[in-house]
């Protein structure tokens, strides 16, 4: 039996982070692919989560096919999703979570092997704030950022949120919620 794809979509300081935390120490049986990226490791950042290549071989890969989805984001650096991480799981029968930006949703969700009625099943949840003040509260807590970025930012929130109808489910996280937002998201997964 084929496995399950799950994509975990949501803007930044939604508590995704959070969420895919708790379900890689829950869930030890669920998949969580690596994706490939030409930014180098940060400070005390190992190889868990990236494979860091060159923008050679991101190119190279890139011909090859090797790539599912990819975007070139903040600084230039390029972000891919390995077919290699993810197709092989999902025929093994397991389930495969990946967070992923609206880019790479709405790039997964038109890929020939993951439209409706394609190849693999893909459900998609997106986790959604209370409100825009949660949000505000949330990235101004992490590092003090200039009203400046906070509206560049809340603007790219906003073009996010706009996406959210087209996913299969949305999940409000609630302030003082997340062990229900989990509870949720989980029941979604396993659903």
């Amino acid at each position: 039996m084929n496995g399950r794809f799950i994509l975990i979509i949501g803007p930044s300081g939604v508590g995704k982070s959070a969420i895919l935390r708790h379900l890689r120490s829950a869930h030890p049986d669920y998949v969580f692919p690596k994706s490939a990226t030409t930014r180098p490791p940060r400070e005390g950042e190992g190889s868990d989560l990236y494979h860091f290549i060159s923008d050679a071989e991101f190119t190279q890969w890139l011909h090859e096919g090797k790539f599912l989805e990819w975007a070139q984001v903040h600084h230039g650096a390029r972000y891919g999703t390995l077919m290699d991480e993810i197709v092989p799981a999902i025929e093994a029968g397991k389930i495969v979570i990946r967070e992923v930006d609206v880019q790479g949703f709405l790039a997964m969700k038109q890929h020939p092997l993951f439209v409706k009625g394609g190849r693999y099943p893909l459900k998609t949840i997106f986790i959604l704030p209370e409100n825009e003040e949660q949000l505000v509260r949330q990235i101004t807590k992490r590092a003090p950022i200039s009203e400046e970025e906070l509206d560049r930012r809340l603007q790219s929130v906003r073009r996010e949120l706009a996406c959210a109808p087209e996913t299969d489910v949305q999940i409000v996280n609630h302030d003082g919620a997340l062990d229900a937002t989990i509870a949720r998201v989980e029941e979604e997964i396993e659903g």
